[in-house]
């Protein structure tokens, strides 16, 4: 295996992540349209020479994103952001092939240098048309969200400007989602469509989620892609990834306050955000609800924050200092999101092959903490 490997660390399966992008191949086959890596989910380029082998590009919100997939992925590079910075354009440039603006008046700022410099030219709809419950803080559809142009704000001078327009108003959703949104932009600027070389359909397709209706994101595709003639992109970050990847820990010691609370050497704040932000309750591995098994604890980070709780969880046998919690699901929105918070040390990044090697990708430490400060 190389290097010593200490909790905690990610480790990501090869195996699985393949079984996810053999689906995905076939789901972009039978559609007829092309699925770009939504880099902001997932962005561990040591799985780039696999993932590029079945998908063909991946998409960025900046200019770090834009210049790994153009440096890392071989394919098409996507690019969009709320605001681009004028500081940043020339390299910006550089690295995409696509560019998506959020406004009318990003669009006619920097949309004509993008075609001059040969680019494919884009703008970011808001169809007005929210099917999410209770994720507010993900729903780009939600009222004053700054995201994406609406109708009214929609003028026909920009399509000369245009090459294509992109929604993406999902998350963790299903394909139902998707057919009752693609209904709402088509019946606002479905007649702006014969004149787009492309359409975005955006993120947020839980395609490799088992049950996912994939007959009927394959119907929503084709529609727009046969009635209107345009290349049809699909944009998932979680479902490329979900289910590959794990968060292994060690418990370092058990108190008790009213129930049994197991302190690990994992954060929910430094190692995955998403717990507290969202919030998500991850899989562990052997594991039941509160009181469904023998032993229930509280499992919570090292942090000096209070709310740094990962979740309640039971188990058959007790916890003790020493035995190990693996967290499941833990590929997606979790290494793009570490931080060092507390001083606490990032975890360790390690990659299980497909002949069951497990190589150590990256390391971290105190220097990694130091130099990002001043």
């Amino acid at each position: 295996m190389g290097k010593e490997l200490h909790t905690p660390y990610f480790l990501v399966d090869e195996g699985l992540l393949k079984k996810n992008l053999e689906l995905l191949r076939q789901v972009s086959e039978e559609a007829g349209c092309k699925i770009l890596l939504a880099q902001k989910a997932f962005s561990m380029f040591a799985c780039y020479p696999l993932i590029s082998r079945y998908l063909s590009g991946t998409t960025a919100s900046g200019l770090f994103e834009a210049r790994l997939g153009k440096e890392e992925f071989p394919g098409e590079v996507h690019v969009f952001s709320p605001a681009y910075q004028e500081r940043e354009w020339e390299e910006l440039l550089a690295c995409a092939d696509h560019f998506v603006f959020n406004s009318p008046r990003q669009l006619r700022r920097f949309g004509p240098r993008a075609k001059e410099a040969g680019k494919q030219v884009g703008l970011r709809i808001n169809p007005e048309c929210s099917t999410q419950e209770g994720h507010a803080i993900y729903d780009p559809c939600a009222p004053g969200s700054r995201l994406g142009t609406t109708r009214e704000n929609f003028t026909e001078d920009l399509l000369p400007l245009l090459d294509g327009l992109h929604f993406h108003t999902l998350c963790e959703q299903d394909s139902d989602a998707l057919e009752t949104t693609a209904a709402a932009f088509e019946e606002k600027f479905g007649k702006f469509l014969p004149a787009m070389k492309w359409l975005n359909m955006g993120g947020g397709h839980h395609i490799t989620r088992e049950g996912y209706d994939i007959p009927r994101l394959v119907r929503v595709v084709k529609h727009f892609r046969e009635k209107y003639g345009v290349q049809v992109y699909l944009e998932p970050g979680e479902a490329v990834v979900l289910n590959a990847g794990f968060l292994v820990s060690t418990v370092l010691e058990v108190v008790r306050n009213g129930m049994e609370i197991a302190i690990l050497d994992t954060s929910a704040a430094c190692h995955m955000p998403d717990v507290l932000e969202m919030p998500y309750w991850p899989p562990v591995r052997d594991s039941g609800k509160p009181g469904e098994k023998a032993y229930t604890y509280r499992l919570a980070g090292p942090t000096c924050l209070a709310g740094d709780v990962i979740g309640d969880y039971s188990f058959d046998q007790p916890l003790t200092e020493g035995s190990q919690i693996v967290l499941e699901d833990m590929a997606l929105y979790t290494m793009v999101k570490t931080n060092t918070f507390n001083g606490m040390n990032l975890p360790t990044i390690a990659l299980r092959r497909e002949d069951g090697e497990v190589e150590v990708i990256r390391s971290f430490g105190y220097e990694d903490f130091k130099t990002r400060l001043s």
